[in-house]
């Protein structure tokens, strides 16, 4: 089987601040979507690298990432689109046609261990039509109405945070992103996730055990968590 990670960089990350598109910000010195791409293509069964990019940033991201990866894994840069389900058909639609095991990942979890990435892939050659790696919800939670007031405390036994990459066998990604295309003619609204895809035209979704370190850069105290997870690697290069 050949797999292919789709890293999804194109989103602005407002919530970071003013500046440049989250995947280009640094921590400890490098562009996270270097750190995540070096993650990825440390996972020995990762065979191909497609990056959906700011648009008018692909050819410094092919720039960037030329030296990041090994002779083994290919590297396809694409503009990504306005929102991150068409940035992700966009990266899927230029796929070769010997792939079979497709990883989504955000350029934004740039630590995530290869530990994990090769579970997920496992778990897809072993069959699973679509893997997420996940934690338990560890906070309590409350539903709330618009105006702020408590409404509900929410059971969290079952609840889990979901991280990527997620893992879909190719057919049954390619088919939930042409279902989603045919369900936006009739109004509904695209997901947070590739997995949600799945489940919105009735497929499973099976679970593995994410990590801690795959957390996902959005504010700027996570950078600094970032910069504190590389201190302990030792990876501040």
């Amino acid at each position: 089987m050949t797999t292919c990670v789709v890293v999804a960089a194109a989103g602005r990350g407002e919530r970071l601040g003013p500046g440049v598109p989250k995947a280009l910000r640094l921590v400890a010195g490098e562009p996270l979507l270097v750190r995540a791409v070096r993650s990825l293509v440390a996972a020995p069964s990762v065979d191909l690298v497609i990056v959906a990019a700011p648009p008018d940033q692909v050819g410094a991201v092919r720039a960037m990432l030329a030296d990041v990866l090994p002779p083994r894994v290919g590297l396809v840069v694409v503009a990504g689109g306005r929102s991150r389900q068409e940035s992700v058909l966009r990266g899927l639609q230029v796929m070769p046609d010997e792939v079979d095991v497709v990883l989504v990942h955000d350029a934004a979890r740039a630590l995530v261990p290869v530990a994990l990435i090769e579970s997920v892939v496992a778990a897809v050659r072993a069959g699973a039509g679509a893997v997420v790696p996940a934690v338990p919800v560890a906070d309590t939670v409350k539903r709330a109405d618009s105006d702020g007031h408590v409404t509900a405390t929410v059971d969290r036994a079952g609840l889990w945070s979901v991280q990527t990459p997620q893992g879909f066998s190719r057919v049954l990604l390619m088919a939930a992103h042409e279902s989603a295309a045919m369900s936006s003619v009739d109004g509904e609204g695209p997901t947070t996730d590739d997995a949600g895809l799945v489940e919105r035209m009735g497929g499973t979704v099976t679970l593995v055990p994410g990590s801690e370190e795959a957390f996902k850069v959005t504010r700027p105290i996570d950078l600094l968590l970032a910069e504190a997870v590389l201190s302990r690697r030792g990876d501040l290069r």
